[in-house]
């Protein structure tokens, strides 16, 4: 595995989290602020503690965050045990919660991109794309959900 397969790795992730850049968009809307961050941008503690659906944008964040962190875990060598459940018991936030979740969040995917510079890709080549699939539909979860939440104001 090149260059060329890191650089596109981070090129989409940078898309799912960070937005599209100048040059357009390859799968998300190509508007500024549609990846995950910019997504999040804005929206309360309050707003981030609503059911929709079921669930929360809070629940969705965390949940994003923790599966970053447990293919980085997997990758790393590191044994712990999986609860996929725990993000979504989250069913209120404050202020400082909200904060810590989105800082969490960004931390997990600042790292893994750095990460995929220095790992086998061809070992992890499969994880690593269920990472920005995963991401990429929690994302896409987050802005319908954005959508009910602005249609309701």
């Amino acid at each position: 595995m090149g260059e060329t397969v890191a650089s596109s790795i981070k090129m989409i992730l940078n898309e799912t989290f960070e937005g599209p850049g100048k040059e357009g968009s390859y799968y998300t809307d190509s508007r500024p602020n549609t990846g995950v961050f910019g997504t999040l941008d804005g929206i309360t503690a309050e707003d981030a503690s609503l059911s929709i659906n079921g669930s929360t944008i809070a629940a969705h964040t965390d949940h994003i965050r923790y599966y970053l962190w447990v293919i980085r875990t997997m990758i790393n060598g590191t044994d712990f045990e999986k609860d996929w459940n725990a993000s979504w018991t989250i069913s209120h936030v404050d202020e400082v919660e909200w904060a810590e979740i989105k800082v969490g969040l960004h931390k997990e995917y600042v790292t893994l991109l750095a990460e995929i510079d220095t790992i086998d890709l061809e070992q992890w080549l499969t994880n690593v794309n269920a990472t920005i699939a995963h991401s990429a539909y929690h994302l896409g979860a987050l802005r319908q959900m954005l959508k009910t939440l602005e249609a309701e104001k």
